[in-house]
């Protein structure tokens, strides 16, 4: 099996159904990263310190045949198409291990 690695940087609020829509759509699994960070038009600042902008980076393992489907429910339900609320990218996946589980439940 060839996998794709989904990572979506999405606000903390929207990440539980950026997760459960990803799953509908084929991904079996994530892991969620809280990070920190800031877009180019979200400098925020209180009394002249920035803030930072909290965001949970969120790592996907997906088989080819699911990335578009994957991909498309993130970007609905992590509501990229208002500004500032994440993005998301795949990146090719050379070699996996511990993925028996995954397979057995990809073939179901």
């Amino acid at each position: 099996m060839v996998y794709k690695s989904i990572i979506a940087m999405v606000k903390p609020n929207l990440t539980d159904n950026v997760v459960a829509s990803a799953k509908q759509a084929g991904a079996t699994g994530a892991t969620i990263i809280a990070a920190s960070g800031t877009g180019a038009h979200e400098a925020k600042t209180f009394f002249g310190l920035s803030l930072d902008v909290r965001t949970d980076v969120i790592i996907f393992i997906v088989g080819t045949d699911d990335i578009d489907s994957v991909l498309s429910a993130i970007h609905t339900e992590g509501q990229f198409s208002e500004p500032g609320t994440g993005i998301a990218f795949v990146l090719g996946v050379e070699k996996t291990i511990g993925f028996e589980s995954q397979q057995s439940k990809q073939r179901q």
